[in-house]
């Protein structure tokens, strides 16, 4: 390990001061910091860390992942496996163990509490409380991660609650997940051992679930933006707070990291060190994880930067050594095995027409930037063989589940606000089951573009009347086994494609907008390939009913 000196403005997050001095490394560690007078002008602070990631959502294994990510400054990110462990179960996990610790870079993975996510989706896989009980014990997993199913702890569900003991047992943090969930339903969530949410999308929800002493985890990710809505709450409750990315595309990570929410908040006028400790001190204290904090003894993992306002690396340390250097990733490529769970035919058009039992059409209503979805009761289009048709003119589409983990009828409904002219996309990660998903504005279409994905056996396909553009994702159908900036080269090529062949309304990326569009967890309505589900209600709600005259075209 290196021996070294390294001298600068030395940030000290836990005094809340800046100081000139020289800080010694030995053997990966800090053994000296020597307050003094110094020519260098650079800043020296701690790390960054990413309270909550779903690695998978990059669309890159973990070792790509830490090339991109060193970066921006980033040592440690607190990862839930929770996507490869719904499509293969705890050997997914291991998968991703295997994975990361190729690399120097500190990965912390959860135990994933909801898989299946619901029983009213198909996944590829169980996880037993037995098996989180191993991967605590074995594996040395961190923490068990997001409790989705808010229902069953509120309900005392036995399995639930088997797993947030099993947790408590081994005196691991418990995660959250709980959007728009406030009151005495929020207090017997938080009381059931539950110590953070990174789901809030509203400063009211936030401020209730923080007076029931729950840490608040500011989020934003490629779809999910929830910064501008919460980061007030650094004027009022700073030290409860965390960031995080939740799920970010590979084509975003290549951009910026948790360094681009320091800089935001800086600019909103919010106190430097409130900032950098929910960048770096508070998950490293909550989770207590081995991240050093600039202090004799810890880790040396650091970084340096020109300026405490841009806040653009210069230089990642993780235990000494130096990962990163002027925008340019000093990570060697790892080699990265394949493994999947995909099992399902090729579609035939027919498949995916549906007969009209009502002449009102309950539709998804997809909101750009956010997870949340709404309900809406429109009048249904039907052809004169009685099949549900899509609106093109009232930006109404059809959206499909497949199962494909084995033969099933494909799910069918209607979706609004993804503005597709002429075309279909369609995705293996499909949150939380990661079954195939595809929008599309007429069946002949949607059927390409599924097949495509059966063809690839996993993978983000967009696709026209003369074209298809594909990104095979080979790992899981959720991650490629690539170079993580080829895998962004080509994410954004297929996504330039879609804008301009295909057309779409929506700003955020339409990809990740269409993996959300079957997370049953998340209101108000989702599709999984059972049906169509109210996540308000918890349950299957009919795609039609009776109420006006019958629109026939």
């Amino acid at each position: 390990m290196p021996y070294f000196s390294i001298s600068g403005q030395i940030v000290d997050i836990i005094h809340r001061r800046i100081f000139p001095g020289t800080i010694t490394v030995k053997n990966g560690a800090i053994s000296s910091i020597k307050e003094e007078s110094v020519s260098e002008k650079r800043y020296i602070l701690p790390g960054f860390v990413d309270a909550h990631v779903h690695i998978e959502s990059s669309l890159v294994v973990p070792s790509e992942f830490a090339r991109l990510a060193v970066i921006h400054g980033t040592v440690a990110t607190i990862s839930d496996p929770h996507e490869i462990a719904n499509v293969l179960g705890i050997e997914g996990i291991r998968y991703m163990l295997k994975n990361a610790a190729q690399v120097p870079f500190k990965f912390y993975f959860g135990a994933s509490s909801c898989v299946p996510a619901t029983s009213f989706e198909t996944a590829g896989a169980v996880l037993s409380v037995d098996e989180i009980d191993t991967l605590f014990q074995t594996d040395g997993l961190k923490y068990l991660s997001e409790m989705m199913n808010y229902p069953g702890v509120l309900h005392k569900d036995p399995m639930v609650m088997a797993k947030i003991e099993c947790a408590k047992k081994y005196k691991k943090p418990i995660d959250g997940h709980a959007p728009g969930l406030m009151g005495e339903d929020a207090k017997t969530y938080i009381q059931a051992g539950i110590s953070t949410d990174h789901e809030c999308f509203q400063l009211d929800e936030a401020k209730n679930k923080l007076a029931n002493g729950m840490k608040i985890i500011i989020r934003e990710g490629t779809a999910a933006k929830n910064f501008e809505a919460l980061h007030s709450l650094f004027s009022t409750n700073p030290d409860e707070l965390m960031f995080c990315s939740d799920d970010k595309h590979v084509d975003d990570l290549v951009k910026s990291h948790i360094n681009a929410l320091c800089k935001r908040a800086f600019e909103k006028g919010h106190r430097l060190m409130d900032i950098l400790r929910a960048a770096s001190l508070h998950p490293v204290m909550h989770y207590g994880l081995d991240v050093g904090l600039l202090r004799v003894g810890d880790p040396a993992d650091m970084i340096t930067m020109n300026d405490l306002e841009n806040f653009v690396p210069t230089a990642t340390y993780i235990n000494g050594q130096i990962v990163a250097k002027d925008g340019k990733s000093e990570i060697a490529r790892s080699l990265v095995s394949v493994m999947n769970h995909f099992s399902t035919s090729p579609k035939t058009e027919s498949q995916f027409r549906i007969k009209a039992e009502g002449d009102t059409l309950r539709v998804i209503v997809a909101l750009d930037g956010e997870l949340i979805t709404k309900s809406q009761m429109v009048p249904a289009k039907i052809d004169r063989d009685g099949f549900l048709e899509p609106d093109l003119q009232e930006d109404i589409l059809k959206i499909t589940v497949v199962n494909r983990y084995s033969d099933a009828a494909p799910a069918v409904a209607f979706i609004k606000n993804f503005g597709l002219k002429n075309g279909a996309i369609a995705s293996t990660v499909a949150h939380d089951s990661h079954n195939i998903i595809a929008v599309g504005t007429s069946d002949a279409l949607i059927t390409k573009a599924v097949n495509a994905l059966v063809a690839t056996q996993g993978g983000l396909a967009a696709v026209t009347d003369t074209e298809e553009k594909i990104l095979p994702l080979p790992v899981a159908g959720l991650m490629s086994n690539e170079d993580g900036w080829v895998v962004a080269r080509e994410y954004e090529a297929l996504q330039k494609f879609v804008q301009e062949k295909i057309g779409t309304t929506l700003k955020a990326s339409p990809f990740m907008t269409l993996s959300f569009m079957a997370l049953l967890v998340i209101p108000e309505l989702k599709l999984s390939d059972k049906g169509l589900f109210d996540g308000t209600r918890f349950e299957f709600v009919p795609l039609t009913q009776s109420i006006a005259k019958k629109k026939v075209v």
